[in-house]
């Protein structure tokens, strides 16, 4: 980066300084932490010349933080996926129930909204269908933040909601359920990078129209991507490095069009992992009647405090599921 000419290719200046701030995400906090152990260690060694009880209750605080820093650095290093660190499209669909599954939905799209707020995560709801009298019948919502994508990633599945329903005149206890989904923003200007030991350049004689020069000189190029098996040839011009140049424009097209493709069938395969909106399939239920708790089903914490869990206060359940799949964001 210290180059003169790093910013002549705009593009690639700005994608080697995203790296670069994503190495530093991994590189600082240890630094920070492994200097803060020297020091720890210098007061262990005073105390064990001279005992001294406001500097044994120091170390033993800073101990505690430190600790606490070391979990943030292992879930950190849990978010190390490939598509961890980007901004994530989150995506919410209320199940079977009219208007109480629509109020359901619309409730995470509030508890998702404000928990990414809190983290100071950008949110931008990109479409919303309201329901007909209350909540929404669907919503998608871009957040934008570091590993966003890879902390959603463990809210991908279905929820259950169970409360008096406010809509239900006689006072009954209804379940809901709503589907959540996330998908990593990638994006569009994918950089398709050719490498020229994987290519197999033949040269030979076009044939058609352009008179005696095309058929006595071998101007035409093909060119295999040995990798792929994408053959491409051009014979238009008369000169073969023109040839060369468009049929590499040709191959790098190819190519372009296999990546998206290959993104699309990645998106299909997350999109079967979804489940059945119903009883059964909940990865996590809140319960608001005839007592309060919210549990995740897949790691058996619970937390008491729906109302906090339902403004956004998720992290526990996040960190416990990331801790048991060994991260998020693949």
């Amino acid at each position: 980066m210290a180059r003169p000419d790093f910013w002549d290719q705009p593009e690639e200046a700005r994608a080697t300084i995203a790296r670069a701030n994503r190495l530093k995400e991994w590189t600082e906090p240890w630094l920070t932490i492994a200097g803060k152990v020297d020091e720890l260690l210098e007061l262990a060694g005073l105390l064990d010349e001279q005992e001294d009880g406001d500097l044994r209750a120091e170390l033993g605080a800073e101990t505690v933080q430190i600790e606490r820093q070391l979990e943030e650095l292992e879930l950190q290093v849990m978010l190390s996926g490939p598509d961890a660190h980007r901004d994530a499209l989150l995506t919410i669909h209320p199940g079977a129930g009219g208007t109480e599954s629509q109020d359901w939905a619309e409730m995470l799209l509030r508890m998702y909204t404000r928990w990414a707020e809190g983290k100071g995560f950008e949110v931008d709801v990109l479409d919303l269908l309201p329901g007909e009298e209350a909540g929404i019948k669907s919503v998608t919502a871009e957040i934008r933040g570091s590993h966003a994508y890879g902390y959603l990633s463990a809210e991908r599945g279905v929820h259950r909601l169970v409360r008096i329903s406010p809509f239900d005149s006689q006072g009954r206890r209804h379940t809901s359920f709503a589907s959540v989904f996330v998908y990593p923003v990638v994006e569009d200007d994918i950089e398709i990078e050719v490498d020229e030991e994987d290519l197999r350049v033949d040269t030979f004689r076009a044939s058609g129209a352009g008179g005696q020069h095309v058929n006595k000189t071998s101007s035409a190029v093909r060119i295999t991507h040995e990798p792929t098996g994408i053959v491409v040839s051009c014979q238009q011009e008369r000169s073969q490095h023109k040839n060369k140049a468009k049929a590499m424009k040709m191959l790098r097209a190819a190519l372009y069009k296999r990546a998206v493709e290959a993104r699309e069938e990645e998106r299909r395969a997350l999109e079967d992992t979804k489940k059945e909106i119903a009883w059964g399939s909940q990865i996590r239920s809140y319960v608001l009647q005839p007592y309060t708790m919210a549990k995740d089903h897949r790691t058996g914490v619970e937390i008491g405090n729906v109302t906090a869990v339902l403004d956004g206060e998720i992290d526990e359940f996040i960190e416990a599921y990331l801790r048991e799949t060994g991260g998020g964001g693949a």
